[in-house]
């Protein structure tokens, strides 16, 4: 494999041992030293305080420091005598002292003459060893110093205590850190050698146990992308690579099915598309039936209009004729605009349902008698069955656009007996409205289709008293904002159009 997980495992894993290896060589290499210094440096600026501190406490007591020393060399702690044991022995740092009162000298040293001199070397300025200032402070200064008879380093703090007259110079021996270093280094690159060649072996082994298993899973899934499912990773380890190769089965008969509901979906799809063609269609047809609408009455009122202008009508009979074609003309395309507009409202939501309670009874009974000269026209008898008082919830105002669709829909179809029946029955939570009226049957294909804009059952009829197909439309916009039901059916001797409504028990 050109890019094998496991080459790049071991690659890592391997740089990153060399790299922490070469990291801690290199801060052994330039900054062990520093450490080092810094922390004896330290050890010797927390020994002035601890001095300076005791010895300005003793000479406030009224007494001189070689007297303090020799009457508790054997005291308790918090001494001064203890405290320079302590010193020495916890930190190695050698204490001489100078007591200013009676020139005694105090030392934890056994070569008190050589400190001796050269503290008064350092505070003369006389010839002094070779050194190297690291700190210079208002009383003492830390020096590296270089000792040529003992071929030796030392870190020396020497100057005066916070009285400015008592002398004092501690030294603290530093070993040969360079030679530690080195030997630290030396002694590190051994080790990190074994250590790499052995990471390495332990890796090889490691990584093949631990990539055999993801080959497999790369293999398993090879296999899923070329639709074979029937591959199962059976690896028996309870670990990460184990759940995966669970979850990769799990998801292997996921995929079996989902592709499976897929081939199932996509055969809806077709289903789906040719249905949308069919919208189209249906978009289509709207157009036309829009356009349809519009050009009869506007040829009217152009035709009747020209020859109103061409003098064709020149008596007041012929011209109030004309004038009432186009009047009348001129009122269907208004009614057909005020309905396309009144339905757009409604379907695209903008038409907002004022849900209230009122009286279905008082609403049907307007509704017939607001039709009343179009009854007595069509012969026709009406007979209604309701209570006295019914109350419903919903937009009064709809409800009523509703009930007088349907009362025009049944005069307008009327035949045979010419009897408009109009029933209301109260249900448990609903009322039934019905709208019957006798006349021919629709055709069983028909009905679902009534609901249609522009849909007409009999085109020639409708022309003649001016519907557009557009009513039903409309009632089933209002009801569908209603939430409610709504339909038609065939009944004996004739057509039966219905709805439903919310009853309140106000």
């Amino acid at each position: 494999m050109k890019h094998s997980i496991r080459a790049r495992f071991m690659l890592v894993t391997e740089g990153l041992m060399i790299l922490v290896l070469l990291s801690i060589w290199c801060l052994n290499n330039w900054f062990l030293e520093d450490f080092y210094i810094a922390e004896r440096r330290g050890a010797l600026k927390s020994a002035y305080t601890s001095l300076d501190k005791l010895v300005m406490e003793i000479q406030e007591d009224g007494k001189s420091i070689s007297e303090e020393y020799d009457d508790d060399s054997y005291a308790e702690k918090e001494s001064l005598s203890w405290l320079l044991r302590e010193l020495n022995e916890q930190s190695s740092i050698s204490v001489l002292i100078i007591d200013n009162m009676n020139d005694k000298v105090i030392s934890t040293s056994r070569d008190i003459d050589r400190l001796v001199a050269r503290a008064y070397q350092y505070i003369l300025g006389k010839k002094t060893p070779v050194f190297e200032i690291l700190e210079q402070e208002e009383n003492y200064a830390i020096q590296k110093t270089y000792d040529p008879i003992t071929n030796s380093y030392y870190l020396e703090c020497w100057g005066f205590f916070s009285d400015n007259s008592t002398v004092f110079l501690m030294n603290l021996p530093i070993i040969s850190i360079q030679e530690s270093v080195k030997l630290a280094n030396r002694f590190l690159t051994y080790v990190g050698a074994a250590a790499v060649l052995i990471g390495a072996v332990v890796l090889y082994v490691t990584n093949n146990r631990i990539t055999r298993p993801i080959l497999k899973l790369a293999d398993l899934s090879e296999e899923m992308s070329n639709l074979n499912f029937d591959v199962k990773y059976e690896g028996t380890a309870e670990d990460e690579i184990g759940v995966l190769g669970n979850s990769m089965n799990t998801l292997s008969e996921k995929l079996k099915e989902t592709i499976q509901k897929l081939q199932d979906a996509n055969a809806q799809l077709q289903k789906d598309i040719q249905e949308k063609e069919k919208v189209d269609q249906m978009r289509q047809e709207f157009i036309a039936n829009v356009s349809h609408e519009l050009k009869t009455p506007i040829a009217l009122i152009q035709g009747y209009a020209e020859g109103l202008v061409e003098g064709m009508a020149e008596d007041k009979e012929n011209r109030d004729y004309y004038c009432e074609v186009i009047m009348d003309e001129a009122g269907k395309m208004n009614k057909l605009v005020r309905q396309l507009l009144n339905l757009s409202a409604l379907e695209s939501g903008y038409d907002h349902v004022k849900i209230e309670t009122f009286d279905l009874s008082e609403l049907i009974q307007g509704a017939v008698g607001a039709a009343k000269i179009l009854i007595e026209q069509k012969e026709a008898s009406v007979h209604i069955d309701m209570p006295e008082e019914i109350l419903v919830l919903g937009d009064e105002f709809k409800i009523e656009e509703v009930m007088n669709n349907y009362l025009n829909n049944a005069l307008n179809h009327l035949s045979g007996r010419k009897e408009i029946q109009i029933r209301v029955q109260e249900q448990e939570n609903t009322v039934h409205v019905t709208v019957f009226n006798t006349g021919n049957r629709i055709d069983d294909e028909d009905l679902e289709k009534l609901w249609t804009k522009f849909y007409k059952v009999d085109k020639a009829h409708t022309r003649e008293y001016g519907g557009s197909g557009l009513g039903l439309s409309i009632v089933k916009a209002i009801m569908d904002s209603h939430h409610q039901k709504y339909g038609v059916q065939n009944v004996e001797d004739g057509v039966e159009f219905w709805f439903e409504l919310e009853k309140t028990n106000m």
